[in-house]
């Protein structure tokens, strides 16, 4: 993790399983218990921002509204898609 001006703290990644997307949400894991659900705010690969990064990357995540990320700590993105009910 490091921390950027005007930015927040920026966790750095390795993408395991799946990809990260922009805009996704975001759940922060500290020892297997959830301490923080939010929204991604950064996504970027080196210098570059990037809509998606996928398996096997790395890239620096920043998440909105949270500065206490700590090593070690796993975040796990997710997509929420809306289903209209039916009867």
């Amino acid at each position: 993790t490091f921390s950027v001006p005007k930015i927040g703290t920026i966790a750095g990644c390795f993408i395991i399983d799946g990809k990260i997307e922009r805009n996704a949400g975001i759940r922060v894991l500290r020892d297997s218990v959830v301490i923080f659900t939010g929204v991604i705010d950064s996504l970027r690969r080196f210098k570059d921002d990037v809509k998606e990064v996928a398996t096997g990357y790395e890239c620096g995540i920043g998440v909105e509204n949270y500065n206490d990320i700590k090593i070690g700590d796993t975040l796990e993105a997710f997509l929420m898609d809306e289903v209209e009910a039916t009867l």
